[in-house]
């Protein structure tokens, strides 16, 4: 039985920046598998259901090399270089994975705690000196992000000016199509690595890989390059609007920003819920293509066709997490997709919720509790990224 709609849907929906589309909800019960057309033009299988994403995520029968190839449906302008993990099969994608996991060991992410603290108090004590409405996006999540992101690479704080200037100006052009910011920084990268490599920088990501190139050659400096590249923005751009969006689904409900006030031990389960919860992660998942024709759900997904896996879809999945609309921040939350699934799960997962777990902290700690924001939740502007949405901005007031 083919269990998807007959005429393909135009993707991706109509979004109020508020709630995931109601398309979503409708096509888990009705076509969980369905038809998309792009903007491109280009055709995909969309999968909204838990399972179902579950499944393609852990299957190596979909492709995230293959959805790189020339002739694969793409999501637009801008797609991950086949140097990056994100454009990698296993073996070659399990070789390289397993090398620069050793950077992302408890121990090393846990010792930048208390770096990521000093900078998120830095920021928000000159916040607090502010009169009138003021964006937390741009005074404090993004610098705190791009800050916490140098410090996990190592980047010594001399040598990081450019790279604070060219990392934004990069997320804010690729939509218009502008790669001159992204090849210059690729360019300023590798001035960066080369003059650590001649002062023997070991600390921080960059170092280990340096020298895991340079004593072991396991990696090749393009695969270097990618893999920085991937870190500044998966550590600028996604967490900054994970932080962003989690403060704003708390002030949208006063109540629950209020219990975190006087129960801080609820943060860490909060932040779990808030990442489910993000409709902003509409999609998420970058396209996989299926190598062999695969039965999905009742579905025949044919070699060479795109697989688009919704995560905000899957982590509203009511058979998964009842009450799905609501954010409940005592929720079990272990099942949610939020940092993916399979081989492809979020390499930089454990740096992430640090980051977020501390910016959190220090908000509730340092912000009065009066923070509230400064239009309706409705005004709060947003724009379009290539697997999701971002907040363009988040004014607040106390």
């Amino acid at each position: 039985m083919d269990a998807s709609l007959k005429e393909p849907l135009e993707y991706p929906f109509a979004f109020d920046g508020l709630r995931l589309p109601p398309e979503f909800g409708e096509l888990r019960r009705q076509a969980p598998i369905t038809r998309v057309v792009l903007p491109t033009g280009g055709q995909a299988w969309l999968v909204t259901r838990h399972a179902d994403a579950h499944a393609v995520l852990s299957d190596a029968r979909f492709s995230r090399a293959a959805a790189e190839s020339p002739w694969a449906t793409k999501l637009g302008p801008f797609t991950p270089s086949t140097h990056s993990l994100l454009g990698m099969d296993p073996p070659e994608h399990t070789k390289l994975r397993r090398l620069v996991s050793r950077a992302f060991q408890p121990q090393r992410v846990a010792s930048l705690r208390p770096l990521m603290q000093t900078a998120a108090e830095t920021l928000l004590k000159q916040l607090r000196q502010q009169d009138g409405p003021v964006d937390l996006l741009a005074t404090f999540a993004l610098p705190f992000a791009t800050t916490a992101v140098f410090q996990l690479l190592g980047v010594p704080e001399a040598d990081s000016g450019p790279l604070h200037v060219w990392t934004p100006v990069l997320f804010n052009s690729r939509a218009a199509g502008d790669a001159d910011p992204f090849e210059e920084l690729i360019r300023y990268l590798r001035v960066i690595i080369e003059k650590m490599r001649r002062d023997g920088v070991q600390d921080g990501v960059i170092g280990s890989l340096i020298a895991a190139r340079d004593q072991q050659g396991q990696l090749s400096e393009d695969e270097l390059i990618h893999f920085v590249l991937l870190l500044i923005t998966a550590g600028h751009r996604s967490t900054a609007n994970a932080i962003a969006t989690g403060m704003l689904n708390l002030l949208r409900r006063p109540e629950l920003f209020a219990r975190l006030h006087t129960d801080r031990e609820l943060i860490p389960n909060a932040l779990e819920e808030l990442l489910r919860y993000n409709v902003h992660n509409a999609l998420g998942a970058l396209p996989r293509v299926a190598v062999v024709d695969v039965e999905l759900g009742g579905v025949t997904i044919r070699a060479r066709e795109t697989v688009l896996v919704s995560l905000g879809s899957a982590n509203h999945d009511e058979d998964v997490f009842p009450g799905a609309e609501t954010v409940d921040i005592e929720r079990d939350t272990k099942m949610h997709l939020a940092f993916g699934h399979g081989a492809h799960f979020c390499i930089g997962a454990s740096f992430a919720r640090l980051e977020t777990e501390v910016a959190l902290e220090c908000i509730l700690r340092l912000l009065p509790s009066t923070l509230r924001l400064a239009v309706p939740a409705e005004q709060v502007p947003i724009h379009q990224l290539l697997v999701g949405y971002a907040l363009a901005e988040l004014p607040v007031v106390w």
